[in-house]
């Protein structure tokens, strides 16, 4: 803003100036006391790949909102699991060997670290307690499947987390930004590595915290993400993401699961393990 001229003005003139510096003085003051706090998401897995595409889509998403709320989050590349140990992560996003992933569970605690790339159902009937995924697992894509030829036995379908025709609850313009970004359609990984991001920039958003353990407990919790897929998604106890499936027949999605008329469209434990295997 301008200095305010020196010369003298009229009196109603300078009165309503003086009012206008005021107020505009209160907002300064209101901002500076709103300081920006750093949050730095670590994470594991090729720097050109679709997880790191979509894990920086999520962050971009994570900014807009966050120059608003006094956060700025950074994406922070991890080389391996002992990189992960006193790295100063609010969590990580990974993208790697289901080995990998336990490895880096156990440097990074009491951080999250959120699976992107991996379906194996072992890691999930495992329950390792700070280990999450996004990513659907082998088990759930499975009966998403079977419950698509139950009710069509005629058609075949492949279930998938994402597709880049996906236009309802917002899909649309999130393929559109991810497109524009990235010169290439949205994947199931790019969209999973999308989703961890978003879904714990989102909690802490919420509530207003970003240490490691924290963000572990809060995103543990009824988190009622959307992920631009109409429903209200959180963790089960294996750690895995509840959510529903496309089910995909060529380039052409054909139906969603659960599949209503076999399972209720409302109950995402239709889908994978439910419950921890002990």
């Amino acid at each position: 803003m301008s200095p305010i001229p020196t010369r003298p003005l009229p009196r109603p003139l300078r009165v309503c100036l003086t009012g206008l510096c005021l107020v505009l003085l209160g907002a300064a003051t209101a901002s500076s006391a709103l300081e920006t706090r750093q949050v730095r998401i670590g994470f594991v897995g090729a720097h050109d790949g679709d997880a790191m595409r979509g894990a920086s889509q999520g962050i971009d998403e994570a900014n807009a909102q966050g120059r608003f709320l006094g956060w700025h989050y950074e994406l922070v590349p991890l080389a391996d699991a002992a990189a992960a140990r006193g790295a100063g992560v609010a969590m990580i996003v990974a993208d790697a060997a289901p080995a990998t992933l336990r490895a880096l569970a156990d440097a990074a605690a009491p951080a999250a670290v959120i699976n992107v790339g991996a379906a194996d159902d072992a890691l999930r009937a495992a329950c390792l307690p700070n280990l999450l995924h996004t990513l659907p697992s082998a088990a759930m894509r499975a009966d998403a499947e079977a419950q698509w030829r139950r009710k069509h036995a005629d058609t075949t379908a492949t279930a998938r987390a994402w597709h880049e025709s996906f236009r309802k609850y917002a899909a649309a313009q999130l393929n559109r930004r991810y497109e524009t970004r990235h010169g290439q359609a949205m994947s199931d990984v790019a969209w999973a590595a999308w989703a961890a991001v978003k879904l714990v920039s989102n909690t802490i958003a919420t509530h207003g915290e970003a240490a490691p353990a924290q963000v572990h407990d809060m995103i543990r919790g009824d988190i009622a993400f959307d992920g631009q897929k109409g429903a209200d998604m959180s963790f089960r106890d294996t750690g895995q993401l509840r959510q529903p499936l496309l089910l995909v027949d060529g380039d052409t999605i054909v139906g969603e699961a659960p599949v209503r008329g076999v399972a209720d469209p409302g109950d995402l434990d239709t889908l994978g393990l439910a419950a921890c295997a002990r």
